[in-house]
């Protein structure tokens, strides 16, 4: 009995073709399991390369740098928050609390430029614009923290932002760190990154700012790419087995 002419007649050809395909899809979902692994590995290297370059100054020069492609560097920036302009981003928590991330723009001194400043958690009962006067640091202030970017893809996002209404000329609270679009709303030219302020060890009262945590591990990407191909190999070889089986026992029940 020649299992291959077996596989491919016609009581077995359409579940043959199902394993087929299925193989096909088990390897790819391997692939990719290892092109995210890669991924994740350069993500990894890109963050810690940049955790151990000295801080940067934001000042006149460095801000005309590629400062995208610098997140989680440490820098550290001197100038004066525009309270007018700062926003807040809803449903953060805090050691367990629900309320929302202050961001203030911050004029950067000796430029005309602005960058967004996260200057840490506020409960939401304190989350107004004439709550949040209680917060507002005024004149020259330094402040050191990490580089980041901001959400880019809100196709996926449950709670959009709404669109301005006639009337409206600015969001205070947003669902979404949207960079672009708060950038519309604000007179001065801003960085496409902005500045998580890290901890100073003085945050006894709101703002709180939170400490960076990313995970550098690889994940399991490594495991379940070496699931997938099991899988795969399991059944490529198994089924065939399967059906030279299947076929000798209908041949012997029918002598």
């Amino acid at each position: 009995m020649n299992t291959f002419t077996v596989l491919f007649s016609r009581r077995w050809l359409f579940a043959t073709l199902l394993a087929i395909a299925a193989v096909a899809v088990m390897s790819r979902l391997g692939i990719w399991q290892l092109d995210r692994l890669e991924a994740r590995k350069a993500f990894n290297a890109r963050v810690i390369m940049h955790q151990e370059e000295p801080t940067l100054t934001l000042d006149a020069e460095s801000i005309n740098l590629d400062l995208y492609s610098m997140e989680y560097r440490t820098a550290v920036v001197e100038g004066h928050y525009l309270p007018d302009e700062e926003i807040v981003l809803r449903n953060q928590t805090w050691q367990g609390k629900l309320g929302v991330q202050l961001f203030t723009p911050l004029l950067i001194e000796g430029t005309g430029q602005i960058i967004l400043i996260q200057r840490g958690w506020i409960p939401t009962d304190q989350a107004d614009a004439e709550s949040r006067t209680r917060f507002f640091e005024p004149g020259e202030v330094t402040v050191t923290g990490a580089l980041r970017r901001a959400e880019t893809d809100f196709s996926l996002r449950l709670r959009p932002d709404p669109t301005l209404v006639a009337g409206e000329t600015r969001f205070d609270a947003w669902n979404n760190l949207d960079l672009e679009r708060l950038a519309t709303q604000i007179d001065s030219p801003m960085l496409p990154v902005y500045l998580q302020r890290v901890p100073d060890g003085q945050d006894g009262n709101p703002p709180f700012a939170q400490a960076l945590s990313i995970d550098l591990t690889e994940g399991s990407h490594l495991g379940y790419a070496g699931q997938w191909f099991l899988f795969a190999v399991v059944l490529a070889l198994g089924y065939p087995v399967f059906v030279r089986k299947q076929e000798q026992g209908r041949m012997s029940s029918t002598t």
